[in-house]
């Protein structure tokens, strides 16, 4: 029962925040955004005590529940490693007890305390289960979802309806692309052949909360008076916490996962209280008194509990490779389908970016070098917003205009910055501080973010098209959501002379519509340079 609960609840959390993640209409973000806010690396880095608290206190009663039900990261190595022990029965029993590598995992520790503290977040943050399963989701299963989707668009538009609208799929970071790729392929790797590896040796807050589980009120305990060393549960722990040799349990590993509980069938393993544990001296005593009275029979049961699951494979082989291969013919199709379906979508998509009616070609704008980053309102300024940021990337993946991708500078790698190549930050829009679980983007209302200035528009007039190509715009101008941009003459004494655009900087607003709107390629005529401190107009 008390397995089928933490899967249930398990269950819940990982779809929860991955729906965080894959949601681009910002639907669910009003009633799971709660799910994000209580990991705990944010809710650190938001000062989120009563968080943080409860956290910790269900860690000192129930031990690292927070690693086996909370944590997205921690779910997912679960279902990769449940996936491996499917493909064949005596991978169910595949793990054994190893010694903790505490010189590792404490050393991660105090190095990514230390990053974090110095400023290092670009490396710290790599190692982050949230901010990790996060990048994990925006970079790999988004673009997924939103094929399906536009999938979904093209057959109800031919049907005459608009139940769903398409959605533009793109890299938004190489860098980022790849470091997820790469998190994914090592994490999985370890999930699926030893289970919690990662959990106990490299995640940091893995290893804190081990600090505390240590000394949980309750955990798995095991009695030695029922249990007949079968091994059967050190072999289905993922975590490798259980020495059967000596009925002994690591609770600074142990994720409460539950899983031992249910393979013992003698009931010698429960979750109760600590001080119920048989003590030391008369476990030993037991154990002597088992063996001699057994005549080596706890031997034989733990030689035959390790051969056990094996038994029926031999008749099972034929029908299963039947089965095997046949589910392999129908995930080749599905898999050539879905491919040639990807590539048709992406050809279309792109002979749609080139040509404008068949007439001209239309040319990509490129990102201007700023001499200081844009960050969104609601962040205060540069500082607090890298002092904070986890680059879980979810704001990146709820911005319904574009405006937000992953940085590629060194110093801030992964963090979120604007660019206003496919879109501009709208007044009305604060979606993005409504999300974000560590605080860096704080929550601001509509009228607050029209009046906070996170930048001001530079015009430069050798790129303007009233100079380059000698015609009238003032695009810009007729934009500006805060009329921060005039139309001046071009020669003030000449009244028929072409308009060029100056900038109020005192108005401006830095929501770049001037720059996403500009006509001149591949770099506007017009750009936004972020302010280090947020000031309100």
């Amino acid at each position: 029962m008390l397995r089928k609960t933490r899967i249930l609840l398990a269950t819940l959390f990982f779809a929860g925040v991955t729906l965080l993640f894959l949601d681009f209409t910002g639907t669910l973000h009003a009633w799971l955004g709660w799910m994000a806010k209580v990991q705990f690396l944010p809710a650190v880095l938001a000062l989120n005590f009563v968080t943080v608290a409860v956290l910790l206190l269900i860690t000192l009663l129930f031990g690292r529940v927070y690693c086996s039900v909370i944590c997205p990261l921690g779910v997912m190595q679960d279902i990769i490693s449940w996936i491996h022990g499917k493909t064949k029965k005596k991978n169910r029993f595949r793990f054994s007890y190893s010694p903790a590598k505490k010189w590792l995992r404490y050393t991660v520790l105090v190095l990514f305390i230390i990053g974090l503290a110095l400023g290092a977040h670009s490396i710290a943050i790599l190692i982050a289960p949230y901010s990790a399963y996060g990048r994990i989701a925006g970079n790999l299963l988004a673009p997924l979802y939103q094929w399906g989707n536009n999938f979904f668009a093209w057959i109800a538009e031919r049907a005459g309806s608009y139940a769903f609208y398409s959605v533009d799929v793109w890299i938004k970071s190489v860098s980022t692309f790849i470091i997820s790729v790469i998190t994914f392929v090592v994490i999985g790797f370890l999930a699926w052949k030893h289970g919690r590896t990662w959990c106990n040796t490299i995640c940091p807050v893995g290893t804190f909360l081990g600090l505390f589980s240590r000394f949980s009120l309750f955990a798995p305990v095991i009695d030695t008076d029922k249990c007949r060393n079968c091994g059967l549960c050190g072999k289905q722990c993922k975590a490798s916490c259980i020495n059967t040799k000596e009925h002994e349990i690591d609770y600074s590993r142990c994720v409460a996962c539950m899983d031992c509980i249910d393979t013992c069938k003698d009931g010698a393993i429960s979750f109760a209280r600590r001080g119920r544990r048989i003590s030391a001296a008369t476990s030993a005593s037991a154990r002597f008194s088992q063996k001699i009275d057994a005549a080596g029979s706890p031997d034989l049961n733990e030689e035959n509990g390790r051969h056990a699951p094996e038994r029926g494979c031999l008749s099972e082989a034929k029908t299963g490779v039947e089965k095997k291969e046949e589910g392999m013919s129908v995930d080749r199709r599905a898999f050539l389908t879905t491919g040639a379906f990807m590539v048709a979508t992406a050809t279309i998509k792109a002979q749609e970016m080139k040509v404008d009616g068949g007439l001209a070609d239309i040319a990509r704008a490129q990102k201007p070098e700023r001499q200081t980053p844009v960050v969104p309102a609601g962040s205060l300024s540069i500082k607090n917003f890298t002092d904070h940021c986890t680059a879980c990337q979810l704001c990146v993946s709820v911005c319904p205009n574009q405006v937000l991708r992953p940085s590629t500078s060194l110093m801030t790698l992964m963090q979120p910055e604007m660019s206003y190549e496919r879109g501009y930050c709208r007044p009305e829009c604060t979606r993005c501080s409504d999300i974000c679980p560590a605080g860096a983007i704080r929550p601001i209302t509509r009228e607050e973010k029209s009046s906070i200035q996170i930048g001001h528009a530079v015009v430069n007039l050798d790129n303007c098209v009233v100079n380059t190509d000698g015609v009238s715009c003032g695009n810009c101008a007729r934009h500006c959501p805060a009329g921060a941009i005039r139309m001046v003459r071009k020669d003030p004494d000449d009244p028929k002379s072409l308009m060029i655009p100056t900038v109020n900087e005192e108005r401006c607003i830095g929501c770049g519509a001037c720059e996403n709107l500009c006509p001149a390629r591949p770099l506007a005529a017009i750009h936004v340079e972020g302010h280090e401190v947020h000031k309100t107009i």
